[in-house]
């Protein structure tokens, strides 16, 4: 049996594209308090789809990053989508074409991976279009609202709200933090390694692009290395 329902993916997607809305609002509110125009955030949102790699984005620009920066540092950020791609490949309908393939690559993001893996039966390429569609509207579109509405907003307010961002992140890490050690102290060793090159670019210059790589690296192989999963634990 395969699931190959758009309107089944519709209704599945609706609660992902809510989500998505109010981080991408953010983001739109960062990028135009970073000079980005409307226009490019939302290019930026609907040609990415991820979060943590446009918000690093983001800071590279306004440290005037250079292009290697930005290249490493999304591929770092992002290289769990091509894991999430491999693995999703053995529950598309093997009918699946290979431009169709392409097509669902680009919308694969944590949520639609997890939600579509799911699925106790395969799925079509009709049910994954489907699945994705309100979820990139939800993402390119609160993008455009933020951005649009923070060059309306007055300078103070856009201040204000900008504390949300900062909200954002710690909803996303406390969570997981406060229900497994390993993973708490996983964070705290990349917030550690991260004050560590703050103090540092006093005295080396490094750019900020690289900084995320770095303490990325650090904090996940250190993490590897100290917490290994095995087979039989990831199933």
């Amino acid at each position: 049996m395969i699931l190959n329902s758009w309107k089944q993916g519709l209704q599945d997607g609706i609660p992902i594209a809510l989500g998505y809305v109010s981080v991408s609002f953010a983001f739109g509110m960062m990028a135009s308090n970073q000079g980005i125009p409307v226009w490019a955030s939302v290019l930026i949102s609907f040609s990415n789809l991820t979060s943590a790699g446009q918000f690093a984005g983001l800071g590279i620009i306004a440290a005037n990053g250079s292009m290697m920066e930005m290249a490493l540092s999304q591929f770092v950020i992002n290289l769990r989508y091509f894991l999430m791609s491999l693995s999703l490949t053995q529950k598309l309908d093997e009918k699946t074409k290979t431009l169709q393939r392409a097509v669902i690559a680009h919308g694969i993001t944590d949520e639609i991976f997890a939600l579509s893996s799911s699925k106790p039966k395969k799925v079509g390429f009709l049910y994954m279009i489907s699945l994705m569609f309100l979820p990139i509207l939800g993402w390119t579109g609160g993008t455009f609202l933020g951005a649009a509405a923070s060059t309306l907003l007055p300078v103070i307010l856009r201040d204000s709200l900008g504390v949300m961002i900062y909200g954002m992140f710690l909803a996303i890490i406390i969570p997981p933090c406060r229900t497994s050690k390993n993973i708490g102290i996983v964070v705290l060793m990349a917030a550690v390694t991260s004050c560590l090159f703050q103090v540092l670019s006093a005295y080396i210059s490094i750019g900020s692009g690289f900084v995320i790589i770095l303490c990325t690296l650090f904090a996940a192989g250190v993490g590897a290395f100290l917490f290994p999963i095995d087979g039989e634990e990831q199933r």
